[in-house]
């Protein structure tokens, strides 16, 4: 007898990620993961030592709610640096349980039953999850191929009186492309006059190539007043599993992203903020990064040459987009699994991230990995 929970889901069509269904297989199958978004490398062991130090020395119990305040004082403090964004590091700053909590708090503060959302497919995926958790309506605007931009004059027409929140990520996941300063002023532009929320999902911020520069929303005064800003700590020192994230905001918006905050987690790990506390505040790991990032990008593309993937342009994050129309006309979830099972490396179907639009003949490839991962898995993709 078929059993059913005594009440309605609230997300009747989510399933198990993409992310678990394909890390699972690549390991069931012993295949090359290039799927799940984290490094096959360890971090700087200066950093796990620091860790360790600060557990030797006592700092083991509940850290404060907003964060351990070294590491606000530092976020702080890369903000003014890098941005020119002053953020009061008491009122202004909040360390969370990894950037997907961050995400999760913005939207919960800010969203009623009834509101409405605009995100842009592809679309990472606890984003429309977060909305409708909390009532709202996510409103898909889709991304225009094959650059990936925003179709601003889209976004206009999207809006409506119940339109609480705009979410945005650059460097973007999964498509790798990067918001430009005309994408900033259109959107300043776009919410003048508004109390439209800017979520700013900047997790990849220290991972951007060929000399571009990263438009934060902190950088601009106008959209810095109205917007969360969150940033990830295991993207920048390699340390996924850690899940140490953050937000900046206005004191007026931390004050209520921290009453669901201190319901949410309440605290992070108290002597992972301590250590790195200390290597934020020494500038330690994030300054090399997006040149470290660039060089493992530029070698994979070298490795497929000769392949009948077609790359498309990767400006940031640690992702790679390939177009697999050349090799066949399988849908990306049917191809993603059988290059996994048969041909032994894992991926990401781009489907994965879209409601509205077809999914193109692309898959996501991870690069963050040792060159010799990359170097075997270049081989068996020759192949194809």
């Amino acid at each position: 007898m078929t059993r059913t929970t005594p009440f309605a889901s609230k997300l009747p069509s989510v399933g198990t990620t993409i992310f678990t269904v394909m890390s699972k297989l690549a390991a069931d199958t012993g295949a090359i993961n290039l799927s799940q978004g984290y490094p096959d490398f360890d971090c700087d062991p200066d950093l796990v030592e620091a860790v360790a130090r600060h557990m030797r020395e006592g700092r083991n119990q509940y850290a404060p709610m907003q964060g351990v305040p070294a590491l606000r004082q530092a976020i702080a403090a890369k903000y003014d640096e890098l941005y020119g964004a002053q953020y009061d590091p008491e009122t202004e700053v909040t360390v969370t349980s990894g950037g997907t909590e961050a995400i999760f708090n913005a939207v919960a503060m800010a969203i009623q039953p009834g509101d409405e959302a605009i995100v842009f497919e592809p679309v990472y995926d606890s984003y429309v999850p977060a909305v409708e958790l909390n009532g709202g309506r996510a409103v898909v605007v889709p991304l225009r191929a094959p650059a990936y931009a925003i179709p601003w004059d889209e976004v206009r027409a999207a809006i409506t009186p119940r339109t609480r929140v705009i979410m945005l990520n650059s460097p973007h996941n999964p498509t790798a492309t990067v918001l430009s300063s005309a994408d900033l002023a259109e959107l300043s532009r776009l919410v003048a006059g508004t109390d439209i929320l800017i979520v700013s999902d900047e997790v990849y911020e220290h991972i951007i190539f060929d000399g571009a520069r990263h438009e934060s929303m902190a950088r601009h005064p106008e959209l810095r007043a109205r917007s969360v800003v969150i940033g990830s700590f295991g993207k920048t020192y390699h340390v996924t599993g850690w899940k140490v994230g953050y937000a900046v905001a206005p004191v007026e918006l931390t004050t209520e992203f921290r009453k669901v905050h201190q319901f949410t987690t309440f605290a992070t790990n108290t002597p992972t903020q301590y250590a790195l506390a200390e290597f934020l505040t020494a500038r330690k790991g994030y300054p090399e990064l997006s040149a470290f990032y660039q060089r493992k990008r530029d070698l994979f593309l070298r490795l497929i040459e000769g392949s009948r993937f077609r790359p498309l342009p990767s400006r940031g994050t640690y992702f790679q987009l390939l177009d697999y129309s050349a090799i066949t006309d399988e849908g990306d979830m049917e191809f993603a699994l059988r290059i996994t099972r048969e041909h032994g490396v894992a991926s990401i179907p781009t489907s994965a991230f879209l409601y509205k639009q077809s999914a193109p003949k692309v898959l996501r490839f991870c690069f963050a990995k040792k060159d010799d991962t990359l170097e075997r898995a270049a081989e068996r993709l020759r192949r194809l």
